[in-house]
């Protein structure tokens, strides 16, 4: 049996530039980091007593004789790429699905990384992030951009740069009372709305020809709020305020972006004192992050009473395998007997 517990994100700057249509012609840059709430995936191999071969237990549960009847996207084309057999897999996860955290991402990086090693493979980092992208990209065809997956197996508070086909994660170098600072100035709301990010990004990414220049923009504000960051004497409620900046360009992007009701609870926020914030992941719903000085977090927490306050703070580790035991598996059945 594996269990590994794998961290969500939240993007602060560049989302969009991430693609791989963008970048490949125009470079990208993302900055972001993942914070103490995780997804878990255990996975074993199935006992040989039942009439089926696979479990899988999500927001639903099923169980197939062969891994092509899998419906679960993720689950049966991961089985196949690395040619798994007879398994039980169970995810669960401190924050719901498809709010705009990259659930999606984080679960595949801790599926994977928990297929090899119960095969006996360790993988870096790395490599759990490029099969991620391989995965959700290519074999899944799904829309959307790099930086879930490389932020959920990395860790941490990061810059990643995107260019012809490849990346490079920079870690940004601040001091821990800084970094506490920015932590303790960041609010996030549960909005209570869910989307499926898929069909927003492939909105995104047909219109990525026409919103070239803004993303260039957004592009530019991830060495600006780099600066802020690492720069001491920088005033981090600039930071702030760079967020607002960034999120009502991103709004003009893709269709589906904002709501009526959540640019009704942003201007809410700001002028209850918040200096910026913006709507996580691809957008239409779910978490809503604001950039909110000390004195100013009980009126904003008061102007949105009706959503609810999720207290987090950032973590550093990326995805990990916190549970290990071997498990005795015959060669046939390895090789593929019941696919």
């Amino acid at each position: 049996m594996v269990i590994t517990k794998t961290p969500f994100r939240m993007s602060f700057f560049g989302g969009g530039t991430d693609m791989e249509e963008f970048f490949n012609e125009h470079g990208g840059a993302a900055l972001s980091t993942t914070f103490d709430k995780y997804c878990y995936v255990i996975v074993r191999h199935l006992p040989r007593f039942f009439d089926y071969r696979n479990q899988v237990s999500y927001s639903k549960i099923e169980k197939v004789r062969r891994t092509g009847e899998i419906q679960h996207p993720a689950v049966r084309e991961a089985m196949k790429y690395l040619d798994m057999h007879e398994l039980m897999i169970t995810y669960d996860a401190d924050l719901p699905a498809r709010t705009g955290l990259g659930t999606s991402s984080s679960f595949a990086v801790g599926m994977l990384s928990a297929f090899y090693a119960l095969k006996g493979k360790y993988v870096c980092k790395k490599k759990l992030a490029d099969d991620a992208i391989y995965l959700e990209r290519v074999l899944c065809n799904e829309a959307g951009g790099w930086q879930d997956q490389i932020a959920a197996s990395f860790g941490g508070l990061n810059r990643i740069d995107f260019c012809n086909g490849g990346y490079k994660v920079s870690p940004i170098i601040i001091s821990p009372e800084r970094k506490k600072l920015l932590n303790r100035n960041l609010m996030l709301f549960f909005t209570g709305f869910s989307r499926f990010s898929a069909k927003i990004q492939e909105d995104a990414r047909k219109h990525i020809g026409g919103n070239t220049i803004t993303l260039l923009k957004m592009m530019d504000m991830v060495d600006e709020a780099e600066r802020i960051l690492i720069d001491k004497n920088a005033d981090l409620d600039d930071f702030g305020v760079l967020l607002d900046r960034s999120w009502r360009l991103k709004r003009g992007t893709g269709k589906g972006i904002s709501t009526d009701e959540i640019d009704k609870r942003y201007d809410i926020a700001i002028s209850a004192g918040a200096l910026g914030g913006k709507l996580l992941g691809a957008g239409g719903g779910g978490f809503l992050l604001f950039y909110v000085p000390e004195s100013k977090r009980e009126a904003v927490k008061t102007a949105l009473k009706g959503l609810m306050l999720v207290p987090f703070e950032f973590e550093n580790a990326g995805t990990e395998i916190i549970y290990y035991s071997p498990e005795e598996f015959p060669t046939a059945m390895r090789e593929g007997r019941h696919k």
